[in-house]
């Protein structure tokens, strides 16, 4: 797959040094929202959870929480899982296993944009095209 280079907005915000924001990131890039307000609502909902365990917008959120999905749902997106419990992997990070437009994508301990067929980061998530996919959420196709 390509990779572009992407802080998402991340700098222009005003946002300095590192961070584990990939979601922030990927969710910024893929929906087109500002950074600094899908950093916002992320931050505030990862500090309502109990038992965080240090989950914040800056580095790191648990994205199977249901506040998440809801948000997610909320800017008219839909997750597809890829894998399943004793499935093993399906779905790699490759153009050709992934369909086109724009995408969040779900890879182990780390989410990524591509958005037709190109992955839009901060660093190349690929491993060599064996990185496994074990979902990703796309805009809902409207029924």
């Amino acid at each position: 797959m390509k990779f572009q280079y992407d802080d998402g907005g991340r700098a222009a915000a005003g946002f300095t040094g590192k961070a584990g924001d990939c979601v922030t990131r990927a969710v910024a890039i893929a929906t087109g929202q500002p950074y600094a307000a899908v950093y916002a609502v992320l931050a505030l909902n990862a500090g309502r959870e109990r038992n965080s365990r240090g989950a914040t917008a800056r580095n790191g959120i648990h994205t199977s929480r249901k506040w998440f999905k809801n948000y997610m749902r909320a800017l008219g997106w839909e997750f597809v899982a890829t894998m399943g419990i004793g499935t093993g992997c399906t779905v790699h990070l490759r153009a050709e296993e992934l369909p086109p437009g724009r995408l969040v994508v779900s890879v182990s301990r780390h989410y990524c944009a591509v958005i037709d067929g190109v992955i839009h980061d901060a660093f190349d998530p690929q491993r060599g095209g064996l990185r496994c996919v074990y979902g990703y959420w796309r805009k809902a196709v409207a029924a």
